[in-house]
């Protein structure tokens, strides 16, 4: 795909997601990596190109996840955004999701063949915020070079719910392709709900 694009400024739009704390999925636990566990993520052997084949196969993209241990917005992502089931539901229908650790010391083989440990392999792909979100399109399981260079979109830092939805819905939606804008699509996004009726604000 050869297209690396990251989005760094966004407006402040929440959303009300219409679950109450009593409806809110249950809190994660961490690992003994010191990471947080979710069981919907996607327990492989760390072969990227064969992970990206998995998701395809299941007709779905591909995110990889970097974290690391005692990360406050890790702790955000997993505490806020993945206990709204909304949010979950989506994930789990359009993307396989593997997690790394941006300190680990597991192998990883990336999607050029290349073996090396997790913090090796985050610094070769320049990733320097926890989390990082790196979304490779099912498409790209056809394509050649590394992860970096089959992404077509980065998430850089803590999303709040609503960014964090909305770049999932731009991502498993395809608006990325043709030069499609991020930021024009969470502001139609954000148009369209409130012609609905729901509560969108910005602060």
């Amino acid at each position: 795909m050869g297209v690396f694009r990251s989005f760094f400024a966004i407006t402040g739009l929440v959303i009300a997601t219409g679950a109450s704390a009593a409806d809110r999925l249950p809190e994660p636990k961490l690992g003994d990596n010191g990471l947080h566990i979710q069981d919907w993520f996607h327990e492989g052997f760390l072969e990227l190109e064969d992970d990206l084949a998995t998701a395809a196969d299941e007709g779905k993209d591909l995110l990889i996840l970097v974290e690391q241990p005692g990360c406050p917005y890790c702790r955000e992502m997993h505490q806020v955004n993945l206990r709204i089931p909304q949010i979950v539901d989506d994930i789990k229908d359009n993307f396989t999701v593997v997690q790394l650790d941006m300190r680990g010391s597991r192998e990883v083989t990336d999607m050029d063949g290349t073996a090396m440990e997790e913090r090796e392999l985050v610094r070769k792909w320049g990733v320097t915020f926890t989390p990082t979100l790196i979304f490779i399109p099912k498409e790209a399981a056809d394509g050649s070079g590394n992860a970096k260079e089959r992404a077509v979109m980065v998430m850089p830092g803590y999303f709040k719910p609503f960014h964090f939805d909305t770049m999932m819905h731009f991502i498993a939606s395809d608006a990325y392709e043709g030069g499609g804008d991020f930021q024009r699509y969470l502001d139609d996004r954000a148009a369209k709900l409130r012609a609905e009726g729901k509560d969108v604000d910005i602060w």
